[in-house]
């Protein structure tokens, strides 16, 4: 049986977000979701691969980088979703939270970022390895992590659509400045939102296969 998701405060320290968390009775790990761009905790993409992973025993948290009034400022500047620093702050916060909770403490972390959700998942993950198991990247800008990546020590997959070419440039140069394990997929026929059919599907498989692999090898 699934498990029932709730709506959460999440703590970051600096500012308190919401949140939407599901943890299955025998979780053996927690992914943590980056939305990208112009995006929140309600994205449809994002909600999809979350319950692929949850049928997977992987618990998930959905959850807002941007407080409300930040979201306001942000729909007419576009400068705070491309704050990456301010984004993985955000999420090194949501990790400290996770730790923090009786139904989510000593669960391995991943991270799994989309767009410019995934530079920020990058980002996190080098300035506090000891977290972050794994991290999967959809259509990301792990170039936004910039000198930040040589210092990821998690195993990292980078999936992009065939069809998104400059984001895949960008991903084989993240790719070429990376330590840890990475693999670069490359899904056929699909664009950069994945909305093409079966793309996201395969998105959702392969995310899940990683978080698989490396998140809950231990367990």
């Amino acid at each position: 049986m699934q498990a029932t998701e709730r709506g959460v405060i999440v703590d970051t320290g600096n500012v308190v977000l919401e949140g939407d968390l599901v943890v299955p009775d025998d979780a053996r790990g927690i992914v943590l979701f980056a939305h990208g761009s112009g995006s929140s905790r309600h994205s449809s993409r994002n909600r999809f691969v979350a319950e692929v992973l949850q049928s997977a025993n992987l618990a998930t948290l959905l959850f807002d980088l941007l407080t409300a009034d930040e979201e306001s400022v942000d729909l007419q500047t576009a400068h705070l979703r491309f704050d990456i620093d301010l984004l993985a702050g955000r999420l090194i916060g949501a990790m400290n939270w996770l730790d923090s909770e009786k139904e989510t403490h000593g669960l391995p972390v991943g991270l799994f970022g989309a767009s410019t959700g995934g530079g920020a998942a990058l980002m996190a993950a080098a300035r506090h390895p000891e977290k972050v198991g794994a991290v999967v990247s959809r259509g990301g800008r792990p170039d936004l992590a910039a000198s930040d990546l040589p210092h990821v020590k998690a195993p990292t997959l980078l999936v992009v659509g065939e069809r998104d070419e400059p984001v895949i440039q960008l991903n084989q140069l993240a790719k070429s400045r990376m330590t840890a394990p990475v693999e670069l997929v490359i899904v056929p026929g699909a664009r950069h939102l994945f909305m093409e059919p079966g793309t996201l599907e395969e998105v959702a498989r392969l995310a899940r296969d990683w978080f698989r692999t490396y998140l809950t090898r231990s367990c």
